[in-house]
């Protein structure tokens, strides 16, 4: 599997349970949030825009995901609500590689550029480095329904906190029909 069939995969709205392990507290927290992904082509507009933005060819570009999420932790009667555009950029010489732009980071609320890497076992890692932390992420299926996600968030000097997630699919984004497609069910 490619970075491109993984966001594929990911495609869809999905409810995601998070338990994070907050070290330096000894303690651990839950939450719970609802994702929407969605694929965007390499052509479209707000890939395009964040390539330029990032001074990188977006001819480069493989694909695009934007990725929307709305949750809440138990700490914090806060919501947590936002959305992104990711853009993986793969390395001419090890394409299961590369930088993965994204408009607004997840620690951190700018955007960032950190890197990707496909494994061997179908699991994409993450890592991004922030002016003041690092944050390593691991995502696989464990079925077409089932993604899991783990993650550290590292702040420098010290080792902050550690998570787990379950997300389950909760239905499937509908690809919207190509024009011919379109006027063929129109007939």
């Amino acid at each position: 599997m490619d970075i491109t069939e993984f966001f594929q995969q990911s495609s869809g709205k999905w409810f995601s349970q998070r338990t994070s392990h907050h070290l330096a507290f000894k303690q651990s927290e839950s939450g719970k949030s609802n994702l929407q992904i969605d694929m965007i082509v390499a052509t479209a507009p707000e890939v395009q825009q964040l390539c330029e933005q990032y001074a990188i060819d977006p001819a480069l570009a493989l694909c695009g995901a934007r990725v929307t999420w709305d949750g809440t932790m138990e700490w914090d009667e806060e919501k947590h609500a936002g959305s992104t555009i990711l853009v993986p950029i793969a390395d001419p010489d090890q394409p299961n590689q590369g930088k993965l732009l994204r408009e607004m980071g997840y620690a951190e609320k700018a955007p960032v550029a950190g890197r990707y890497s496909m494994g061997s076992d179908n699991a994409l890692t993450l890592i991004t480095e922030y002016e003041t932390m690092y944050s390593e992420e691991r995502l696989w299926f464990a079925s077409p329904n089932l993604r899991l996600r783990t993650s550290i968030l590292k702040r420098f000097g010290g080792f902050s906190m550690a998570s787990f997630c379950s997300e389950i699919r909760m239905g499937v984004t509908q690809a919207s029909p190509s024009p011919a497609e379109a006027a063929a069910q129109s007939q």
